[in-house]
């Protein structure tokens, strides 16, 4: 909050003829710079605005009667100025909502994450569509805007936890455990970006699979990389929440085994490097290096495994 005394300067300074609105600005972030943010911000969405505004009397102005009294210059002169001062209250009062994104990016605000940050190694696999993933269930579903937490303390740690419920998953299955546990390490990070709701519930999605229509479980809604044509982009997309990361692990065999798209991928899930190529080839994942990814962490997860294994 402005001082008192800035505060009415600043209301003053709001005028977009003010030309010492500048100079106030600079002394209201010397004595209060959070204060200061949401002025400055302001002022860019003004900048924003003037320019749009511009833009568009500009392209008017191509089919516009020259010889018009509306269209002489001393019109477009006060025209301009007003266009000024309208961008200016516009920001001020809301506008565009530029001002208020501003602050969050820059005012630090824990719950907001810009594009720029948003890894291109973070990739969320894209399931099977099943033919009645379409369909509307009549059963609502739980969304909440998620974040990303670690649930692990570091990769030993992940791989020890998840072994013993990959063994159980993939008992019956031609899925390798310890191949399924490399494939969680990369689309979690080694646990350490693991989805959570705001309240701080684990999702425990291992494999990044998202909530189709008909599924009746939690949802989180979180944002994530997706490659189309080789460009990595950001979307907004609801996934699964299950209960523990049993419950995913025993989906995502579920996944593979009911889905006539997985077919070719568990013929060959004895060799992990073919079975991943697979499962990309059949539009599990976006990211063209999927399987290379997969495959240069699972050395880490078989040494784990052994390590584990010989001290039993």
């Amino acid at each position: 909050m402005l001082p008192d005394n800035l505060d009415m300067q600043m209301d003053v300074a709001r005028n977009a003829n003010d030309f010492s609105g500048l100079d106030k600005l600079r002394t209201a972030a010397r004595q209060d710079e959070k204060g200061a943010l949401k002025e400055v911000a302001k002022h860019f969405e003004a900048i924003f605005v003037r320019m749009m505004l511009k833009s568009m009397r500009d392209s008017a102005d191509v089919l516009a009667d020259e010889d018009s009294p509306f269209n002489s210059q001393q019109v477009k002169f006060y025209r301009d100025m007003h266009d000024q001062q309208l961008a200016t209250e516009l920001s001020n009062t809301g506008g565009l909502g530029l001002a208020d994104l501003i602050v969050r990016q820059l005012g630090g605000d824990p719950n907001y994450t810009p594009a720029s940050l948003v890894s291109p190694d973070r990739v969320y696999a894209v399931p099977a569509a099943t033919s009645n993933e379409n369909q509307s269930t009549d059963k609502p579903a739980r969304v909440d805007m998620g974040t990303r937490q670690a649930a692990f303390a570091d990769k030993q740690q992940f791989v020890e936890a998840l072994l013993p419920l990959a063994e159980q998953a993939t008992q019956n299955s031609p899925v390798d455990g310890l191949s399924m546990i490399a494939q969680a390490a990369v689309e979690t990070g080694w646990g350490q970006q693991m989805i959570h709701s705001l309240g701080g519930q684990n999702s425990h999605n291992l494999f990044g699979i998202k909530a189709s229509k008909n599924w009746q479980g939690d949802r989180t809604l979180i944002d994530s990389v997706e490659y189309k044509d080789g460009s990595a982009s950001k979307v907004r997309s609801a996934f699964k929440a299950y209960p523990g990361f049993s419950d995913a692990m025993q989906d995502y065999v579920r996944t593979l085994e009911n889905s006539p798209r997985y077919s070719e991928a568990l013929k060959v899930a004895d060799n992990p490097q073919t079975f991943f190529s697979e499962l990309q080839q059949a539009g599990y994942a976006t990211d063209p290096q999927y399987a290379n990814k997969i495959m240069s962490v699972l050395d880490f997860v078989r040494s784990v495994a052994a390590n584990a294994a010989s001290s039993r």
